[in-house]
């Protein structure tokens, strides 16, 4: 498997980036080739810092850093030489079969549409991100890449969702539920109302219906649909609040001889739940609905964290997830046609 890692990306880089690339050599033996895309004389400097060397790796110079000042369009038009823009053509001229990236999300987007195109009968691409519960993992689509949504994006979103969910989660019959503030039909935005419609016309989706909050983290349906705005302060409000709840505990258990005695007893468990609901374990979120594959982490990506990313990519390409979408999207587009 051949990756293209974004080097210069993230609010750590390329400290962070390289100490995921340590990583991933240590724990990903599939991979065959790893592209470090960026300023080569900071690339190779941080390589020797941290000891790392391998004969799969090889460094693509780009000369330019898309800064989080930068609109994602300016930063593809303006700055034809930067490391995401390098990484990306890598997989538009088929020399790497994926691109990881924890740098700007715009630009990434941007990049990765303008040169990879969408897939057959999708419009835009959107962020998936596999999301933990008291039951079960689910996936939250879109999560950040389109802020204004039609409600055709929605139905792709989970037609998109549903088949990351059947073939990378293995859930026979995903089930599909669609971001409101109520479950009854009537509540909801514009968006929403429209939305759910077109949803439960839509054959092949095991479409529930409207969920609200407290469903997330309880008894989720296997894809959570909403547009970009949406699912992007879900996510990052999730992240917060378990960084806060984690954080609340560790002073409380602190706090007196008792408490910490009992909390020494349960460190395993806490361990284990935070395992669960660090971000940094799932490290990066596929960009579906690209004729490529495009995976999105956080600029705060620790090392672990892009080593998750880089695993991510490989689980993709293992998948086949896009030929899935497609196939998906093209029997909805004649269901639609033959019903038209």
């Amino acid at each position: 498997m051949k990756i293209a890692l974004d080097v210069m990306g993230g609010d750590f880089a390329p400290q962070n980036p390289i100490g995921g690339v340590k990583l991933a050599l240590e724990s990903l033996p599939q991979l065959t080739k790893l592209f470090l895309v960026g300023k080569p004389d900071l690339i190779e400097q941080e390589l020797k810092l941290q000891g790392v060397s391998s004969p799969i790796l090889e460094i693509v110079p780009a000369s330019q850093v898309v800064d989080m000042t930068d609109s994602g369009l300016d930063a593809v038009r303006k700055k034809k030489d930067s490391s995401i823009s390098r990484a990306v053509e890598l997989v538009k001229d088929g020399k790497a079969d994926a691109v990881v990236s924890a740098g700007h999300t715009g630009a990434a987007v941007t990049a990765s549409l303008i040169k990879l195109r969408t897939l057959t009968h999708i419009e835009r691409p959107a962020i998936a991100s596999v999301m933990p519960s008291a039951t079960k993992y689910w996936v939250l689509i879109d999560a950040g890449a389109n802020p204004d949504s039609e409600p055709s994006h929605l139905v792709q979103n989970a037609i998109m969702g549903s088949a990351y969910a059947r073939h990378v989660l293995g859930r026979d019959n995903p089930s599909v539920g669609l971001m409101s503030n109520g479950s009854e039909e009537e509540k909801g935005n514009a968006l929403c109302k429209e939305t759910g419609k077109l949803l439960r016309q839509t054959a092949g989706l095991n479409f529930i219906g409207n969920v609200e909050g407290h469903d997330l983290w309880e008894t989720p349906p296997d894809v959570v649909v909403c547009d970009g705005f949406t699912g992007n302060i879900i996510l990052k409000s999730a992240e917060a609040l378990a960084h806060a709840i984690f954080s609340m505990v560790k002073s409380e258990i602190k706090s007196g001889f008792v408490t910490s005695l009992g909390g020494m007893l349960a460190k395993p468990a806490f361990k284990r739940v935070h395992t669960r609901t660090n971000a940094d374990e799932f490290g990066g979120m596929p960009l579906l609905g690209l004729n490529g594959i495009t995976i999105i982490s956080h600029g705060g990506a620790s090392p672990l964290a892009m080593k998750n990313a880089i695993r991510q990519a490989c689980e993709n390409i293992k998948h086949q997830v896009n030929p899935h979408i497609e196939a998906a999207a093209t029997a909805h587009s004649i269901a639609l046609h033959v019903r038209s």
